[in-house]
């Protein structure tokens, strides 16, 4: 083949490769973390713009992105903060106090047959109890204040880590335990080296539901007694009609379960990194 045919076979040969480049390089930017949910909500959000102006639907029935945003303005940040302080006090409490409670029971649970099958049944029939229906008694017979709260919330949030931490523990490899036993290992030493470690990556995927029940706990206390919190507002705003900034405050639950949830996984990258995925983000 002469020298003209090979530059002509070659520049044919390349021409493809520069026409997908940019084809390549668009679809690597819509594949980037957080392009695609972006672009999906915009749409959503100018959808829901668009027919609550071309439908006229009004404001008490169904609030405009807009409508919502002037809601969250009218409200004030000093008024928001007092809110969402509420509600993040008494979810970090019962988050808390529900993971005091459900990781040793869940030792207890793991280390005595026994207890685990006399006490299971009973976290299953309390866990199936709708809380919105036990949630008024615990209101009137520990009254008001933060400590009945706290209460629905743990009641909420403590089942996932209970169920997932006693996993993890029984999930740990035989030969390890054997391993334990041969050296004599105490028994604690077999729950904290042992166990323990092995079921991290089950607790913190109970930790990262249990974090969301937390919010969802405290919005439904507030629900049935409370003077603040953003469920507190959000069931006056929507009695006054009210709409926009009820959905303003449902807006800032949403925000704030994620918020949560992002600091539960950073936690475990910083301070477990080894109990993450190989192909984890």
């Amino acid at each position: 083949m002469s020298s003209p045919d090979i530059s002509a076979a070659s520049s044919s040969a390349a021409r493809p490769e520069t026409e997908t480049a940019p084809r390549t390089k668009r679809g690597s930017l819509l594949l980037a973390p957080g392009v695609l949910p972006g672009l999906t909500t915009l749409v959503i959000l100018l959808a829901w713009e668009g027919a609550t102006r071309l439908f006229a639907i009004p404001s008490f029935v169904l609030p405009s992105p807009l409508g919502i945003l002037a809601g969250f303005e009218a409200v004030g940040l000093s008024r928001w903060a007092e809110h969402i302080g509420a509600t993040l006090r008494v979810a970090m409490l019962g988050y808390a106090v529900s993971i005091l409670v459900a990781v040793p029971l869940a030792i207890v649970l793991a280390r005595s047959p026994v207890l685990s099958r006399a006490l299971y049944p009973i976290l299953v029939v309390v866990q199936s109890t709708p809380i919105v229906a036990v949630a008024p008694i615990i209101i009137v017979v520990m009254g008001a204040g933060d400590l009945p709260r706290v209460v629905i919330t743990c009641l909420i949030t403590f089942f996932p880590i209970v169920v997932s931490t006693t996993t993890g523990l029984m999930a740990t490899p035989p030969e390890l335990i054997e391993l334990s036993k041969s050296l004599r290992a105490p028994a604690w030493r077999e729950i904290t080296q042992i166990r323990l470690p092995f079921a991290v990556p089950y607790i913190f995927s109970a930790l990262k539901i249990s974090i969301t029940l937390a919010v969802i706990g405290a919005v439904v206390a507030e629900f049935v007694a409370a003077e603040k919190g953003v469920g507190y507002f959000i069931q006056f705003s929507t009695s006054m009609f009210r709409l926009p900034q009820a959905w303003a405050g449902l807006l800032i639950l949403a925000g704030m379960s994620l918020l949560l949830f992002q600091a539960v996984t950073l936690i475990q990258k910083r301070v477990f990194p080894w109990s993450l995925p190989k192909d984890a983000p």
